[in-house]
């Protein structure tokens, strides 16, 4: 036998004699209490969420009147037709696949920053990367002046 299988067997029989073999539960004059480890282990399963940690949050939905912009903007492509409701629907979904199939986009139906770039409603940086520092020139500092 292995050592570290007769590790196991010794373990699992302290462990078991550890447990304790009278019953409180029906004996005349005390009271039926739990033992601590039942109460200990009543307290841990109290709560299980974590207090310590932050929850990640990801992108925000995009509001009513940003999606009412949308829906305007492709309404002037041709690709939405109806009045902007501000609701993002099965019909703004396909108005917005249309759309990106027209301009070389994916058409995943989702916004992105490409799309909103080609519509006019996205900013110079989005969806690129980290801006990067100008190019300094690189010019041999003066020599000192000479000593006298």
């Amino acid at each position: 036998m292995s050592k570290k299988a007769l590790q196991f067997i010794i373990g699992a029989a302290l462990l078991t004699s550890a447990t304790p073999a009278v019953s409180w539960a029906g004996r005349p004059g005390t009271a039926q209490t739990s033992t601590p480890s039942t109460a200990a282990k009543k307290k841990k399963r109290g709560s299980s969420k974590s207090k310590g940690k932050a929850k990640v949050k990801g992108q925000m939905a995009p509001t009513p009147d940003r999606i009412r912009e949308i829906q305007s903007a492709l309404q002037k492509d041709g690709s939405y037709e109806g009045e902007p409701t501000g609701k993002w629907d099965a019909t703004t979904i396909d108005a917005m696949q249309k759309y990106q199939d027209k301009n070389g986009i994916s058409p995943t139906g989702k916004i992105d920053a490409a799309t909103l770039n080609k519509l006019g409603l996205g900013s110079d940086t989005a969806g690129k990367g980290a801006p990067t520092p100008a190019a300094t020139s690189t010019v041999a500092p003066a020599d000192p002046p000479a000593k006298q």
